[in-house]
């Protein structure tokens, strides 16, 4: 790609996203294109960035990024807490950095606020009640953390689509967000601006057919076991990492680690996780159809017609731009 094409023809910097529902063949696509156009990648994933999370989050390892730079990966360590506000102020600075350096920023992911919080921007939100918050988490201790899932979802169905229904910390927050300033999560995004709001943002979704997708995620999950996934959380534990850190309550991991504890044998958890990405994958789909200015392409990121088609958005949309509200 020449310096030229780093930018739409109103002048405005170009930044190329590629996102979707889980195991749709995006980060294939990404480094593809990344390296075809001289790009470097910037993660969009919540879990991608604790150090030490390989297997369970499909980081593209070292050795097969083809010498493309990949940013906000391995940033924290698994007991930090990261927010899409925090998020959201460094992978705009990174996306920049790779701008300045005459390069296209190549974003990436699944995690659809990330993706939002950047491209459409974040409310910084009132500030927390402990009182309120030891409210909630009693709640969720009486009544199971699902109970604030269910709270949420009468409220602010968006928030609680996005929220896995035990994510204990993210359903606290949503709640006292609405409770406090009696508008949801949702609503406040809506009232905000993008800290990259002078590019053109050109995004390219993924969506599969049920069948196909169910059929990538088994395999997927093959893959992470056969890869040694149950060794990486062994080992981790080792470390000294406790079992109550956030990335081990997200998806594959939360699942593997009660497996672990001999809650269910590993046959029964590998069809549980299949079970609990397809979910997820529809959550997502949900999510990213609300968002604007999506490019749909119905076929996986690592089919040579998928990289075709996608240069062609890109060009087009290079050449005449679309609108920048987001």
């Amino acid at each position: 790609m020449t310096q030229a094409h780093l930018r739409s023809a109103d002048g405005r910097p170009i930044l190329l996203a590629i996102v979707g529902p889980t195991a749709t063949g995006k980060s294939t696509l990404a480094l593809t294109l990344a390296e075809a156009l001289g790009g470097e990648i910037v993660s969009c994933d919540s879990t991608a960035v604790y150090r030490g999370f390989d297997i369970g989050t499909d980081k593209v390892p070292v050795s097969e990024r083809r010498g493309v730079p990949h940013h906000l990966i391995d940033v924290v360590d698994p007991t930090d807490v990261y927010t899409a506000a925090r998020y959201s102020r460094e992978a705009a600075k990174a996306v920049r950095a790779v701008t300045a350096r005459d390069r296209l920023p190549v974003l990436v992911g699944g995690t659809g606020l990330y993706y939002r919080a950047l491209t459409r921007g974040l409310f910084p939100g009132p500030e927390g009640d402990p009182l309120l918050r030891a409210r909630l988490s009693r709640v969720a201790r009486r009544r199971g953390v699902e109970s604030l899932h269910r709270w949420l979802a009468r409220h602010d169905a968006d928030s609680a689509g996005r929220i896995q229904p035990r994510d204990e910390k993210r359903l606290v927050r949503a709640l006292e967000v609405w409770l406090l300033t009696g508008r949801t999560l949702t609503d406040h995004f809506a009232d905000t601006r993008s800290l990259i709001a002078d590019y053109l943002v050109i995004t390219v979704a993924l969506r599969l057919t049920v069948d196909a997708l169910e059929t990538r995620i088994a395999r997927r999950v093959d893959q992470q076991f056969a890869a040694g996934l149950l060794d990486e959380i062994t080992t981790l534990w080792a470390r000294g990492i406790p079992p109550d850190a956030g990335p081990f309550l997200g998806l594959v991991y939360r699942q593997a680690v009660e497996h672990l504890r001999g809650l269910r044998d590993e046959q029964e958890t590998r069809e549980l996780i299949v079970r609990e990405n397809r979910r997820y994958a529809r959550r997502q789909l949900i999510w990213f159809r609300k968002e604007p200015n999506l490019q749909w392409i119905e076929a996986p990121g690592d089919e040579d017609e998928t990289y075709a088609t996608t240069l062609r958005l890109l060009e087009v949309a290079r050449a005449a731009p679309v609108s920048s509200d987001r």
